[in-house]
């Protein structure tokens, strides 16, 4: 027997839609999925060095393969990346390389009165003349670059930072006309930038110290045709570090020993973590937390590194190894050690900072004279494979919790540390 719809209870007769209705239906859904394809593009494109791109971009947020927008090139920038493609100078004095050769970068800014002095103590390195030597240079000035020109006891090449806020007098990464200065309000003021958590604005001398060892990693590892296939070890300083005699040689068997003897050890040092201490002079190798001076890793370690590039960039510290210390090694999950000798194979010797350079207001005067005892034991191997390894634990310094000093608060700055970190991997 059928049933009519009208004797089924609270069933309701079918709803029929005619064709109009039908059209208008679909016309409604076009025009809104076309108004959501419109938004998502003008939200992507308008991504640039200003606040609000940043009010949603935390930690976690930023794909490996993001779009990067890097700062409009000046002439000097421009010409800056044609001479990064250079290849190295004195192949004709040093035309290969051994296979375990370790590649020693030194990064510098604006103070040659201490480059000439570490210069020096490179070419008296046994060992120096089977390596490559990169300079870093952040900035560009006639007066650093003149004695790495000099440079001939090893294959050297020189890179220059081509966003380096030093080489841009009137835009961002430098400082911009509109810019917020100091404790500036900027509504009131109707500038541009974030202030840090402790209300400062940006000071392009103070975040160039971050954004140009961070550009340098980025680009010794995956940039550099002579460095992006290297697996091995890379040794880093800073023109301020004496480099003692056997400093290479030293480093080559803590390599070799590092598996072997500390496979919680990610790194090896030249020197200790305290530069007070010119080391222990005990009968034994060193387990610590990574030093700032003569420190050298391999390409396994900078992929955890640069998996941390979020953890990097977002923490609101302007030095490097701070941040490094108390926001990106935390992150590992396990202690992150390094192996050194009982002594020192580089000293630090500056007594200026970093960027406190020449030619500033506040430049620091320091004729670069050092006085550095270079015993018989520092110019000799003086590790030996038989001994056992000792571990720090529970060091003083810098550790996870530490909400830093500053300096390192504006968007614009978090972006371009990003943009670096995605530079080459597009």
């Amino acid at each position: 027997m059928s049933v009519s719809a009208a004797m089924i209870p609270n069933k309701k007769p079918p709803v029929r839609v005619s064709s109009f209705g039908r059209f208008v239906l679909i016309s409604v859904i076009a025009t809104l999925l076309v108004l959501l394809f419109v938004s998502l593009i003008r939200t992507d494109s308008a991504i640039g060095y200003d606040e609000s791109v940043h009010e949603n971009l935390k930690p976690g947020s930023v794909r490996e393969h993001r779009d990067i927008n890097l700062p409009k090139q000046n002439a000097l920038s421009k010409s800056l990346v044609e001479r990064n493609d250079l290849p190295p100078r004195n192949l004709d004095l040093y035309p290969s390389l051994p296979k375990d050769h370790v590649v020693i970068v030194l990064y510098v800014h604006n103070r040659p009165q201490y480059l000439k002095v570490v210069v020096e103590s490179l070419s008296r390195v046994e060992g120096i003349n089977e390596t490559l030597l990169i300079v870093s240079h952040d900035g560009f000035f006639e007066d650093m670059n003149k004695i790495v020109e000099g440079v001939k006891f090893c294959q050297v090449k020189q890179i220059f930072a081509p966003y380096s806020p030093h080489i841009f007098r009137d835009s961002f990464p430098g400082v911009s006309p509109l810019d917020c200065r100091d404790k500036d309000d900027a509504t009131e003021k109707k500038c541009a930038g974030n202030p840090d958590q402790y209300g400062n604005h940006r000071s392009p001398k103070i975040v160039s110290l971050k954004h140009h060892w961070w550009w340098m990693m980025n680009t010794v590892w995956d940039g550099l045709k002579e460095t992006k296939d290297h697996l091995g070890h890379i040794l880093f300083i800073e023109e301020d570090h004496y480099i003692f005699p056997n400093a290479y040689r030293n480093l080559q068997l803590l390599i070799k020993l590092k598996p072997k003897k500390c496979l919680s050890c990610y790194a090896v040092n030249l020197a200790p973590w305290d530069v007070k201490t010119r080391g222990e002079g005990i009968a034994s190798l060193v387990a610590e937390r990574m030093g700032n001076v003569g420190y050298s890793f391999n390409r396994t370690v900078w992929k955890k590194i640069h998996n941390k590039a979020e953890e990097f960039c977002f923490f609101d510290e302007y030095n490097w190894d701070i941040t490094m210390w108390s926001q990106v090694y935390p992150s590992f999950g396990s202690p992150v050690y390094t192996l050194r000798g009982p002594r020192s194979s580089a000293v630090h010797f500056g007594k200026c900072g970093l960027h406190q350079g020449q030619g500033d207001k506040d430049a620091c005067l320091d004729d670069g004279s050092v006085n550095i005892e270079v015993q018989n034991d520092d110019r000799v191997v003086n590790i030996s494979p038989q001994w056992d390894v000792f571990f720090y634990d529970h060091q003083a310094g810098y550790k996870a919790g530490f909400k830093g000093w500053g300096g390192w608060g504006d968007a614009r700055d978090h972006q371009l540390c990003l943009d670096f970190a995605s530079m080459y991997h597009q």
